[in-house]
Order: structure tokens, then sequence, then C-alpha cells
């Protein structure tokens, strides 16, 4: 039931999302010009209108869609990976690592030979794969992975990348792409064009059905290694597999995004909060849960300073923040 609630409120918060932004238009105008525009009918008199919320507008909330329905479900996949309520991409450093790609590139501070043959979105991957690749060698301790060393290999290289996307964008001769980074990082969907979003929906829904299949496994994961291999699961493969995934979706994101927090923390135990701890339930409540929570946010962040733009990334913290606190107080609440 709060799986169908959320599925159908889709439609109307990505109405909102469109209605709302530097000019606002009447909601009733932008479901009608979502379906004309589906229908390949839109009215002569409105046409630059209509241009605004198809061509700018409804791109825009796909986006922010597609990286919060993204961000949120590899949340549950590190979540149950490392065992650890407070796990997700950022954690680990996968964001990090994708941001530092993404601003090597933007800046052009990538061999010629190696930026010819690549595009944003394999440069973040690209990072983000380094990233968490490294922490899983440092992790890996007699052939098995550990947990516990994979947090801390995290945590310290998330830094390391951070440090290095702030030296790289300071370091900068041109003051407005360093601005331009520097926004970014923070996130936003601000510019998003048709042409980025095939790539981030393809790779967010790809992300979302291979760990659907994984649902019995990952709940199997939640009870421990042990517990699980006991079950038939093959951990460290399945380990293998949440690392590159996650590498890949999250890298895919950040470079059209910038780098979002609190999204994959948050999302995952508001949802387990309602539907249980089953991944079965917790994965497409996520990815439900996580868009339509960025689109919300992202509409916030137009809205919030009349002629100005706010990072989406700073709304979500503002927001999430509070909620998450008071989610923890909850007496009855559990992760596994």
């Amino acid at each position: 039931m709060v799986l169908g609630l959320l599925i159908l409120a889709i439609l109307p918060v990505m109405g909102v999302g469109m209605a709302f932004g530097s000019v606002s238009l009447p909601f009733v105008f932008t479901l009608k010009t979502l379906f004309s525009g589906i229908t390949g009918g839109l009215p002569v008199e409105t046409d630059r209108l209509a241009e605004i919320v198809l061509q700018i507008r409804l791109p825009r909330t796909l986006a922010a869609f597609t990286v919060g329905a993204g961000l949120s479900i590899i949340g549950v996949a590190m979540q149950a990976l490392v065992r650890n309520p407070l796990a997700e991409p950022y954690v680990l450093g996968i964001s990090g690592g994708a941001s530092a790609g993404a601003s090597l590139f933007y800046m052009g501070l990538i061999p010629t030979f190696i930026a010819a043959r690549i595009d944003m979105p394999v440069a973040a991957f690209l990072g983000a794969l380094t990233a968490i690749t490294l922490v899983y060698v440092v992790a890996r301790s007699g052939g098995r992975l550990s947990v516990s060393r994979l947090l801390l290999a995290g945590v310290a290289l998330a830094a390391f990348m951070a440090a290095i996307s702030a030296f790289v964008t300071l370091a900068s001769p041109d003051a407005n792409k360093t601005r331009a980074v520097l926004f970014w990082l923070m996130g936003s969907f601000n510019g998003v064009t048709w042409s980025e979003l095939p790539i981030a929906v393809s790779v967010t829904l790809l992300g979302g059905l291979t760990l659907f299949a994984l649902a019995r496994p990952l709940d199997a994961l939640l009870s421990g290694e042990e517990s699980a291999s006991s079950l038939g699961v093959q951990v460290e493969s399945l380990k293998k597999l949440l690392i590159v995934l996650s590498a890949l979706v999250t890298g895919v994101l950040v470079s059209i995004s910038g780098a979002i927090g609190f999204v994959g923390l948050i999302i995952p135990h508001s949802v387990r909060s309602i539907m249980g701890i089953s991944h079965r339930w917790v994965l497409p409540g996520s990815f439900v849960a996580g868009g339509l929570f960025m689109v919300l946010a992202d509409t916030l962040s137009q809205w919030a300073l009349p002629g100005q733009q706010l990072p989406v990334g700073i709304v979500t913290a503002m927001c999430g923040v509070p909620f998450f606190l008071m989610l923890l107080r909850r007496t009855d609440y559990q992760f596994k």
C-alpha cells in the first residue's frame, strides 16, 4: 500500500517540480503541457512557456528524480554490504572519487590523449572506481574483505578525494570555472539537458534491477557473512559486485548533479521504518521515495531565495538532518 501511494505521488510531485522555478507557472498548466508534449499537440499561443516546461523544467525534474532514486538504492546496497546503518556512497569514498575525476576532467587537467577518449560520466566513473578499488585493496586481509577496514579506509579516502577536488578547483586560473565547479560540487541540476539523461536513467535502472534481483542475498548479508555463506550466498563475489555497481551508478550520477549528501542515508532508513527491513520492499520503496525527495529538494532550492538558486546539497542537508535525528529517536526503529 505504501509503495502504491509513493508511485501515485510521482506525477503530482513532478508537476510541482516543473511548476516552480525562477518563474512560477500554474500547476495545471505544467501537467497539461506535459500531456500535450507526449501526445504531440501543443497550444500555439503558449509555445514559449511550453518550451520552458519541456526543454528546461522537465529534463531537470527527471534528472533530480533519477539522481535521488539512484543514490537511495546505492545507500541501501552499501548499508547491507558493511552492515552499518551509517554507510552510504560518501562514507566509502565513492562520491569523493567521482567528484575528483569529474573535476579533473572539467578543469582540463587530465592528459589530452586520455581526455579525448572519455567524457564527464566516464571520468567520474573512473574516479569512483579508482577510489573504491583503493579502499577494497586496503580493506582486504587474508583473502577476505574486512568490513571495519573498509569503513575506515573509505572515510580516509573520501577526505583525500575531497582535498583533491578542492585543490584542483582553487588552483584554477579561470574564476568562472572555479565558481561553476564549487557550485556543482555542492550539488546542482542547473543546466541539465535531455542529452545527459539517457545514460543516467539507463545506469540507474540497471542498478535498481540488479539490486532487486539480489534482494534475498542482501537480506542474508544483514545477518552476517558466516550466516549468509551457510545459506549459500557467495559473499565475496557479492561484495565485489556491489562495489563495482555502486561505483558505476554513483559515478554517472555525480557527473550530472555533483556531490549530494544525505539522500543515500536518510531515505533507506525512512523506508525501513515504514515498510520493514526486507530488501524486496526497501529497494523499490527507496527508489521511488528518493526520487520524490530529490525533486522536492530541488524545487525548494530554486524557491528559497528569490532571484538565486541554492545548491541542492544544502537543501538536502538542512531538510534531511533534523528529520533523520527525529527518526533515530523512535524506539521501534530497527536496522536489521
